[in-house]
Parts: structure tokens; sequence; C-alpha cells
């Protein structure tokens, strides 16, 4: 272990201790403080803060989560940042509500209990934890790829409590989704370290919802409407989700099962490349656009590929939702062999 120093976060006033071997992001997950995040590997810059005063010096990161300029003017990616002395930085993007209610992530030993095709090249893949792994609903782990020291982050569909389940889809050369073309099988160990994220339900009943998810992007989607089933939730929700074609829909019929216990509910799939009229056609956030009008009284719950998330909150912020009420994983992948 290295040299330990202070980082304060401003305008929050929150202290923490992070040792010189640990980024500022890691040292704050172990202390409970749950910082905005999202890739946690320098690609998406949910963590971009600034620097007020201090030594620090960051791992590799990609220009596009953090420009050179913004760089030499003193923004740094915190889930890249390591301190050589006592840090002050200010939080460009914190949810008060978040901050202080962070779990601590844990590594687990899981089992796998179930590999099962959902589509043609999105699996569900279901884990049985041999320790409790407490998280919200909502976010996700990462998974560790067998024989390697390589991590890969899924979130969970599954609310909490109970087996872990994961909706992944399947890449050509994919690190750990290529191991879902029967290489893994049940009963298979897996190591999961989390909870991470914070594309977690905020209470805020008298607002309306959308909900909004593409592709392997239903999985957190999905678990929140699970969620707001089982609470019976009385919220005005929209669910839109984008897919290609038909063929690439999913668990339609537990959506529809999940709809009809609220009140005010429904289901909108877009297909972008499907000429078929059996569904919505167009970019999902085109088919939001029609569907939807003022949305400055409503919250959103987003997550898929990056250039849905970046479209989405152009959208949503025009039609007057505040992007303060935008919550989103914006999912990078990998496809190293």
């Amino acid at each position: 272990m290295g040299d330990k120093h202070r980082i304060r976060f401003e305008p929050v006033g929150i202290e923490i201790e992070a040792d010189e071997e640990e980024t500022v992001l890691d040292a704050a997950f172990r202390q409970g403080v749950q910082l905005m995040h999202g890739c946690k590997e320098g690609q998406c810059s949910s963590c971009k803060s600034f620097l007020l005063d201090g030594d620090q010096q960051m791992e590799r990161y990609s220009t596009f989560a953090l420009a050179d300029y913004e760089s030499e003017e003193g923004y740094v990616l915190l889930c890249r940042a390591h301190a050589y002395g006592d840090l002050t930085v200010e939080l460009i993007n914190y949810d008060e509500e978040m901050l202080l209610s962070g779990i601590p992530p844990r590594e687990v030993r899981t089992t796998v209990a179930a590999v099962e095709p959902m589509t043609h090249d999105i699996v569900r893949l279901t884990l049985d934890p041999g320790d409790e792994l407490p998280y919200r609903t909502g976010q996700y782990v990462d998974i560790r790829v067998p024989g390697t020291e390589h991590w890969r982050s899924f979130s969970m569909a599954q609310l909490p409590g109970g087996t872990l389940e994961f909706l992944i889809k399947r890449y050509p050369g994919g690190l750990f989704s290529g191991l879902l073309d029967g290489t893994l099988r049940p009963g298979d160990p897996l190591t999961v370290k989390g909870p991470y994220g914070t594309c977690v339900m905020r209470d805020a009943p008298d607002r309306d919802l959308i909900l909004l998810a593409g592709g392997a992007g239903m999985a957190p989607i999905l678990a929140q409407l699970r969620g707001l089933a089982a609470t019976g939730s009385i919220r005005r929700t929209r669910f839109y989700y984008g897919a290609r074609t038909e063929r690439d829909l999913f668990a339609l019929d537990e959506i529809a099962e999940l709809g009809s216990r609220l009140p005010d509910f429904a289901f909108v799939p877009a297909l972008s490349e499907d000429p078929s009229g059996s569904y919505e056609q167009g970019l999902i956030t085109d088919v939001v656009d029609r569907h939807e009008g003022d949305l400055s009284t409503a919250d959103a719950y987003l997550c898929g590929p990056p250039p849905m998330c970046d479209a989405a909150l152009d959208l949503l912020t025009g039609k007057g939702m505040p992007e303060e009420r935008i919550f989103l994983d914006k999912f990078t992948t990998s496809t190293d062999t």
C-alpha cells in the first residue's frame, strides 16, 4: 500500500481518505460515498470533476471522455485519478440523495445456475451467489473473466435478495460474452464484484416516469419495472425499447404482465431496421419524440449504447426535463480476445 491522503469534495464538504495505489473513485466506493460514475475505465466521462487543489496523476484514459484541453484546464476523471497529496475536488455532477447512501463493493464467489438464449444474440445468465451481495435495483457488478485478471460490467435485471440475473449481448470475440456460446455451463464458478452504478430509482412519487433502453440495456430498466410493479407504483410510466428487427425483441410477455399491475403504463417497442408494420418504426429517440410532449414534470431512466444515451439526453432536456432528473447507464463494450 502507498501513502494515504485526504480528498475533500466540494461543494458538498465530504472528505475521504485515499491510498496512492487506488483511484479516487475506488476510495470513495470503499467508504460508502456514491460519486457519479459509469464505465470506471476512463471512457464515459460520468465521473469528470475539476481539481481545485493538490497533486494527482491519471491512468490512461480516452480523450473522448476527457479532451486534452479539459485536462490542461484542470478537469480530471476520478476513475483514473490517483492522489499524491491532499486534494480538493469540485464535483460537476452529483446527487445529494445518493452521495452518502453507497454500498461498499465486495467480491463474492458465485455459481452459474443457468445460461439461456433470449434472442439470437442476447443471453440470460443467472448466478447463485455463495455470499450475500447487497445492491440496489438498477445497479451493476463486475464479473471476472475466468482464467484472467480482466473484468466485465453487467447490470442486474432481478430485484435484490436472490439470484443474480443478467441480460448479456454476445459479441464475436467478446472476452466474456464469447463464453456464453456453451463454454460457460451450470455449476461453473464466477467471481463478481460490486455493486456499482447510480441508475437507482429516486423517491419522486409525483413525477412521471420515462424508461428507455436499447439492446442489452433492457436489464436495469426491466429491474426498475419489476420494482415498480412490486411496490404498486401509481406513477404514469412509459417504457420505450429500441431494437433493430422483430427477432431482437424479448421479454414481451413479462413486460405485459408487469404493466398490467400498474394503473398508467404503456410499453412502446420500436424497430430501426424492420419495415414490418407490427411495431413503431425508427430510432427509439424519434419514437419518444413523437409520443411525448412536455416532460418538465418527469424523470427518466436510460440504459443503452452511448449514441442512444447522448441522443436521448438531448431530446429529453429539449422537452423540458431537468438534466439532474435523467439517470442513466451509458455502457461501453469491449471485444478484446
